[in-house]
């Protein structure tokens, strides 16, 4: 519920947040961060009484939305009884969000490595292979994000990068599959496929497979795009993988619990990684939580040999009562099912009815409550609507259509020329339809740039 506007306690807040906090990914300098009064369900909104749609569930990870019940009800709960306990014990709590996490991972994912979010998950992920294989070497795709740290960020494929790249960290880049902008110069899903393989089997020859620990994937890529893999592409870099002695590792950190409509992305595809990273939804970040799902092999490599790697807060209480509420809400409440049905009957349609009205839209891809528009100035020569990477005066026209969004309720998820449509899980079909409504309003802007 929204609370009276209060202008001064909203001044107050952003006073104290410009002299003494430091936010990520900024020119400190050059930014204005709104001050968030509250939250619920779909909708936060801030102190001058502005209520927003969430369309971003923040970074894509309030997957059930905000300040659910049953969570706000679990942490509270937990939080009387034990507040923090030291990894090495054994506590209920704990072990239940590890077998609710199990019980939902594809196959033999049955040991669970917590951590406080999904960089933390790939670092050790990574680690375990390199362990597991003897091998030095990790292969990613250019359009992804692993993370912030020093392995993630370097696994990453998009400019995030480029500030932290020491170009010493063992990582061999590839190009994934992309229909739209093909790098294969395929014309259809199967050639784009095949090639993408064909491309990914060449890097393995040409680096040495005897050298790679790893490959890591996103399932369905997030940040960089919303990518969904074509049909047969998961599972062949499974059967490169097998082949050549190579670790699998699927980062589910944000596709994961429900924002595809199941509740991992491979489970599309019927794919098993051996290592497979989660984080954002499993409790949709009311605590900080990620973890890795250990296959039945890598997990026997530790049984007589310490793995060296730990959290001081690794399967924190609260942090897994929040994930044992989440899941058991979401199984209880039919949340993954719900977010399936909205991008079969609601979002899918919408958006593609949306692409043609407006000619800034060049494509529409997605699933479940895991959506892309990516914008263009010209949908023949499929020019992007701004630069790759663009800053400046360049974004000016993605920063005039987010205005437009914002300024009629809505907030957005923005990244280079695409907007991506990555509300709550929990989304109903009238907010949905009110979203929708929204973004047709604001894509009339970004069509004033096309030609």
């Amino acid at each position: 519920m929204s609370t009276l506007p209060d202008p001064s306690a909203g001044a107050a807040v952003k006073a104290a947040d410009r002299a003494h906090v430091f936010h990520s990914w900024s020119a400190q300098g050059l930014i204005d961060p709104p001050a968030v009064a509250g939250a619920e369900g779909a909708y936060f909104w801030d102190y001058d009484g502005n209520r927003y749609l969430d369309f971003s569930s923040q970074l894509v990870n309030t997957n059930i939305g905000h300040q659910h019940p049953k969570v706000v009800a679990a942490i509270q709960e937990q939080a009387g009884r034990l507040c923090t306990i030291a990894p090495g014990f054994a506590v209920d709590v704990r072990s239940e969000a590890a077998r609710l996490v199990a019980g939902r991972t594809p196959g033999d994912l049955d040991k669970i490595f917590f951590t406080n979010g999904g960089a933390e998950a790939v670092e050790n992920a990574v680690r375990m292979a390199r362990l597991h294989t003897g091998r030095p070497k990790l292969l990613s795709a250019y359009r992804s994000y692993h993370g912030a740290t020093a392995a993630a960020i370097n696994l990453t494929g998009d400019p995030r990068r480029w500030p932290s790249d020491t170009a010493s960290a063992g990582v061999v880049h590839f190009w994934g599959p992309y229909l739209y902008r093909s790098p294969f110069h395929a014309t259809s899903e199967e050639e784009e496929c095949a090639r993408a393989l064909a491309h990914l089997e060449d890097t393995i020859v040409f680096e040495g497979p005897q050298t790679i620990a790893a490959i890591i994937l996103e399932s369905v890529v997030g940040t960089a795009g919303i990518l969904v893999p074509p049909a047969g592409y998961l599972a062949g870099v499974r059967e490169l993988c097998d082949r050549h002695g190579i670790v699998f590792i699927l980062d589910e950190v944000m596709a994961g619990f429900g924002r595809t409509g199941r509740w991992f992305a491979a489970d599309h595809w019927g794919v098993t990684p051996d290592l497979l990273t989660f984080a954002k939804g499993v409790n949709s970040g009311y605590v900080p939580l990620g973890g890795v799902a250990i296959s039945a092999e890598i997990a026997a490599t530790f049984d007589r040999r310490p793995y060296p790697g730990g959290l001081t807060y690794s399967g924190h209480p609260l942090a897994c009562a929040s994930a044992v509420a989440t899941i058991e809400a979401m199984a209880e409440e039919g949340i993954v099912e719900h977010a399936a049905h909205l991008g079969e009957h609601v979002l899918g349609p919408g958006l593609r009815a949306l692409a043609e009205r407006h000619p800034s839209v060049g494509e529409v891809r997605g699933m479940g409550v895991f959506w892309a528009l990516e914008l263009v100035k010209d949908r023949t020569t499929r020019e992007p609507l701004v630069p790759y990477n663009a800053a400046g005066e360049a974004a000016a026209p993605m920063n005039a259509f987010a205005a437009a969004c914002k300024k009629s309720g809505l907030w957005p998820f923005v990244n280079m020329n695409r907007t991506h449509v990555v509300p709550p899980c929990t989304l109903t079909e009238a907010e949905a339809r009110e979203g929708l409504a929204i973004l047709d309003e604001a894509l009339t802007v970004a069509d004033s740039h096309t030609v």
